[in-house]
């Protein structure tokens, strides 16, 4: 355990979270993802997180990681198959609530992304942690953006 550091960032994550770059994404899935086989495709690293919600866990990732500013939408969540476009499941606009509220992205910086769209993103994706989520179709992708000092001219 350290202080002031959520204890659903484990020792892996928080490596994991560290060796990230710029512009890396990291996937935090429901419990249902095909993460084992995108993973083996890819070559990424799979965690666990089994006591934790998407939201939760994005909650404590981005208390740690700053989204990409350089890009329109560095939040993705896999569209629901067979609903209309831009309908969301109360799981995924709890989520984006929380994004907003805590001031990490708009609204409108989260992609909605079909199903199999999403999955070839992850297939690129640096990481993919599993949560505990039940909620299926409960999937994010978090690009991440720079730590650092501003830029002076």
């Amino acid at each position: 355990m350290l202080k002031g550091i959520s204890p659903l960032l484990t020792p892996d994550l928080l490596k994991v979270l560290a060796e990230m770059g710029h512009g890396d994404e990291i996937v935090l899935a429901d419990a249902n993802f095909t993460a084992a086989a995108l993973a083996r495709d890819a070559g990424c690293t799979v965690l666990q997180v089994p006591g934790a919600t998407v939201e939760q866990l994005a909650r404590a990732v981005l208390a740690l990681m700053p989204l990409d500013e350089a890009v329109e939408q560095p939040v993705a969540y896999m569209q629901v198959c067979a609903w209309p476009q831009g309908q969301q499941s109360a799981q995924q606009r709890a989520v984006i609530a929380m994004l907003e509220h805590e001031g990490h992205a708009r609204a409108a910086q989260c992609a909605a992304t079909e199903r199999f769209a999403f999955y070839e993103r992850t297939r690129r994706a640096f990481a993919i942690v599993l949560t505990g989520e039940l909620q299926p179709y409960g999937n994010f992708i978090l690009k991440k953006g720079v730590i650092g000092e501003a830029l002076v001219p």
